[in-house]
């Protein structure tokens, strides 16, 4: 028993130097310097419209060619979204393709392989939430191998990320979205180790998992 108890208190240690390490991560990610020039800019949808209008500045100060915003409501129209995005007409028009397909951060990564793949970029400028980057970035980084994912974290107005534990919505923010990346990192290196083992000669029924099924089940978790 007691062996157990100690186990479950360095359990719980880990866990919250953890949480406020994670945190401190978040806090001190914004504001983002200015990124240096890359094929494309991929902003991922979510509650504040931020994200899409700094992606949009970022493209017009010409930071990328194109902009995708993966997880776009089906509902909204593309003259929704340029309004949205505060961007002019003719960079607009051009420039700015809009994904509908993901609903989650699995899917933001399977939406922006597809599309930096249709274009042939080798060099991404990520744009989502301070606290919703690290996860992001993960997800997007095994979607994309080779690819360079460079991180433009923005600020959540609403998210006191430095002392997040004052306040009950900032800690139950935290609290998430840390456990989620937990799950997404922990997938996501047992993918790798099941990766290189693909040319073992063991049979599918006792592989972990099919390719891609980890990054699946925990962005949806």
């Amino acid at each position: 028993m007691r062996l157990i108890a100690a186990v479950l208190i360095s359990l719980a240690v880990f866990f919250v130097v953890g949480l406020f390490t994670f945190a401190d991560m978040v806090d001190r990610s914004t504001p983002a310097p200015s990124p240096a020039v890359a094929d494309g800019v991929v902003a991922l949808t979510g509650a504040s419209n931020a994200r899409i209008t700094e992606a949009m500045r970022l493209l017009e100060d010409g930071k990328g060619r194109r902009l995708l915003v993966s997880g776009v409501n089906p509902q909204a129209s593309r003259s929704d979204m340029r309004g949205v995005a505060r961007a002019t007409q003719r960079i607009y028009d051009c420039c700015v393709d809009l994904g509908y397909e993901a609903t989650d951060t699995f899917g933001n990564a399977r939406e922006t392989a597809h599309w930096a793949k249709d274009h042939g970029y080798r060099s991404l400028i990520l744009v989502t939430s301070d606290f919703h980057m690290p996860r992001a970035l993960l997800a997007l980084r095994a979607a994309l191998p080779g690819v360079s994912i460079r991180p433009y974290p923005v600020r959540t107005d609403d998210l006191d990320s430095q002392h997040w534990w004052r306040n009950s919505l900032s800690m139950r923010r935290m609290f998430t979205e840390y456990c989620k990346y937990l799950t997404l990192l922990t997938e996501t290196r047992l993918h790798l180790a099941g990766s290189s083992h693909e040319d073992d000669p063991a049979p599918a029924s006792d592989q972990p998992f099919s390719s891609g099924s980890a990054l699946r089940d925990a962005s949806n978790s």
